[in-house]
């Protein structure tokens, strides 16, 4: 079938509603880019999930980067997108500004670099994300060892996707199919959807990022569901093979071993963190945490959007009080945050 007859096809769907989470932030961006919803049926209604690792760090996790980084002698090490990201009381931009040492880096690696210059300081990475970016964190460990570096440390906040959607697909009724994360994907490959698709009777398709193939995806959705069919389909793969990329999981397995863990937005789910294993934890600088408390603002609505059931415009705070500038909520803070991007694209919905 041709992309102009999938199209056609799916502008002409009139069957029952079919709502699709998209896990992947840049899946969401590349939605708008492409204008697809204005390509298929209103009755293909297509939703974010829990895919913005920033997002669902809890606010314990940056309380705690911003006493470190209150501390004489010490200083975080950060992606950008965790600066504006609020704690219970402060984020570090604004701890910064009451004379916290902070660093933007956009490399880890740059880590290295840093903390050899200045020994006399000690370091700690904001080591926050998914399988996407917890190899390269791996990396990092391999050089501090081999380097016997003393002052750099790691304070992680790292999870894992599919204990995510599986809790997703437990407790939320009305999603019918994933279009599957696909940088997650290219770490631990696809042959884990279909026992995700077997066990929840959903369809999971693992999708690239151009227009697309993001509309042959949701063309095969549709078709699955028509036909009463909830298969895995990978329709990445230049990218995406079965079992993932071996060398990537082999340094995770290295370093980090599965804890239960907490979602800001959705609470505790059962083995769904990375930390570090016990013969590495001198170089932890305290990543677990004895109680977390939800800290979501007066209002904020951060916590239905990431579980697909609400869009960011039905949150009274959108675009009114809650903007990247003055963020209220973690969704509207970083670049892979639905509620940033529904943002940086409001009138194209």
């Amino acid at each position: 079938m041709t992309l102009d007859e999938m199209i056609k096809a799916l502008a002409a769907y009139d069957g029952p509603q079919i709502k699709i989470m998209e896990v992947c932030g840049t899946h969401t961006s590349s939605i708008f880019k492409n204008g697809i919803r204005s390509l298929i049926s209103p009755k293909i209604k297509l939703i974010s999930g829990p895919g913005c690792p920033v997002c669902v760090t809890p606010s314990v996790y940056v309380d705690k980067l911003v006493r470190i980084a209150m501390q004489k002698g010490h200083c975080v090490l950060t992606f950008g997108d965790m600066m504006k990201v609020k704690g219970s009381q402060m984020s570090l931009t604004n701890a910064v500004g009451q004379g916290a040492h902070v660093k933007v880096l956009y490399s880890p690696l740059d880590a290295i670099k840093t903390a050899e210059e200045h020994p006399e300081i000690q370091y700690v990475f904001a080591a926050v994300g998914f399988e996407t970016t917890t190899p390269i964190y791996g990396v990092l460990l391999d050089e501090i060892e081999s380097r016997d570096i003393q002052n750099l440390k790691l304070l992680t906040s790292l999870k894992i996707m599919v204990p995510a959607i599986s809790y997703v697909c437990e407790n939320e009724d009305k999603i019918d199919a994933f279009l599957a994360p696909g940088h997650v994907s290219v770490i631990i490959g696809c042959d884990i959807y279909q026992d995700l698709a077997e066990k929840y009777k959903k369809p999971f398709v693992v999708a690239g990022f151009e227009g697309e193939h993001l509309l042959a995806a949701i063309y095969e959705i549709v078709m699955q569901m028509e036909q009463g069919r909830y298969e895995m389909k990978n329709m990445y793969k230049n990218a995406v093979s079965e079992k993932g990329n071996p060398a990537a999981l082999s340094v995770i397995g290295k370093y980090f071993e599965l804890k239960d863990d907490f979602w800001r937005g959705i609470g505790v789910i059962e083995q769904s963190g990375l930390r570090l294993k016990g013969q590495y934890q001198k170089y932890d600088a305290g990543s677990s945490f004895d109680e977390y408390q939800e800290q979501m603002p007066k209002g904020c609505r951060c916590s239905d959007v990431i579980l697909g059931r609400i869009t960011p415009p039905e949150c009274p705070l959108f675009a009114k009080v809650c903007t990247p500038l003055d963020a209220v909520g973690p969704c509207m803070v970083s670049t892979e945050g639905v509620c940033g991007i529904w943002y940086k694209n409001r009138g194209r919905e």
